[in-house]
């Protein structure tokens, strides 16, 4: 078979598709032919080797991906030969609360735990679920980091509720899925982006309100007059660079999610107005198998659709990782092995 493999060194010139031998399942593991995957902004921070600089290489990049179940080990029994699954972020995390003996970042998937840029993956039985029936394969991809990770944000920890003001940043897979959910609990959202085009196209998915953080650089104060006490929920994918306006935006005893990194991981943070505001600091680090599972049923009951901006084949993955690097993509970006 075939895997893209980080060869040598870090870096997307250093992305090789290369020979592997066909995997076989230990007796708690199963094999996928893998159908589709996505690109999440991690994955491509992995390969540039920003994202954990002292990872081993080689390594096979994404944590995001789906397929079909091809073979099984001996004692497996979540699941059997045919079966349509979704591979999880995490290759044991089941259930929370969040494991006390283990760091979650040494067993996510595509980096260090090889990912799903190839062609069949051998992974344990507890990382796979049925994926959701109402969706093509490429939507599915969507679903093991973005999607669960916008889930734990929404959901599991932030529990939003219907009436409340939920503000995302940008346009990328989190926080459109953290839009969709929001929405169909029956909360108003506002998003931020830099692109006048992206935010129309972010009000017809259904926010309420768009703020041009370009044009409008304090975006946190303008949030805070167009809800008149401030939001509910910020999902604060920008790291350090974005935190300080998340908490002008966010009223008093309001939560904020801290998700990504995509402005800075460090910064000079006056924490007075957490404590005299009472506001709520949340980490999420994507979510548990359980919480997947529950999300895809969500998503087919609901019949929620994932926004895919573009599917790349297999053979051209490289290019796709240059897509994303570009920043122009509104949703998805997956590539497709079939």
């Amino acid at each position: 078979m075939q895997a893209y493999e980080v060869q040598g060194a870090f870096g997307l010139e250093n992305l090789k598709l290369a020979e592997r031998a066909d995997p076989t399942p230990g007796p708690r593991q199963v094999v996928v032919a893998v159908k589709a995957a996505s690109i999440n902004y991690r994955d491509l921070m992995m390969v540039q080797g920003t994202y954990n600089p002292k990872l081993k290489l080689p390594f096979v990049p994404l944590s995001d991906g789906m397929g079909e179940v091809v073979a099984v080990g001996s004692a497996v029994t979540r699941t059997k030969v045919g079966d349509r699954v979704v591979v999880a972020f995490f290759e044991d995390w089941i259930a929370r609360p969040v494991p006390p003996d283990k760091r979650l970042h040494r067993v996510a998937r595509g980096g260090p735990v090889d990912g799903m840029l190839t062609q069949r993956a051998v992974v344990s039985e507890e990382a796979v679920c049925p994926a959701p029936s109402n969706l093509t394969n490429a939507e599915v991809a969507t679903l093991p980091c973005a999607a669960l990770t916008a889930w734990s944000a929404i959901v599991t920890q932030g529990e939003v509720g219907p009436g409340q003001w939920v503000v995302v940043q940008g346009t990328g897979g989190v926080s459109l899925f953290a839009l969709q959910f929001a929405k169909k609990l029956g909360a108003r959202v506002i998003v931020t982006s830099s692109s006048e085009e992206k935010l129309a196209r972010a009000r017809a998915l259904g926010a309420d309100h768009g703020i041009n953080y370009k044009t409008t650089p304090n975006w946190g104060k303008a949030v805070l007059e167009f809800t008149t006490v401030g939001a509910d929920h910020v999902l604060e994918v920008g790291g350090a660079g974005t935190l300080a306006q998340s908490l002008i935006a966010v009223r008093p005893g309001g939560h904020v999610s801290i998700i990504g990194v995509l402005s800075g991981v460090k910064s000079d943070l006056n924490v007075v107005p957490i404590l005299m505001n009472n506001i709520r600091l949340q980490g999420v680090h994507v979510g548990s198998r359980t919480e997947l599972e529950a999300m895809n049923r969500a998503i087919e009951q609901q019949n929620i659709k994932p926004v895919v901006d573009r599917i790349f084949p297999f053979d051209d993955a490289p290019r796709a990782f240059r897509y994303v690097e570009e920043a122009k993509h509104f949703g998805k970006v997956c590539i497709s092995m079939e």
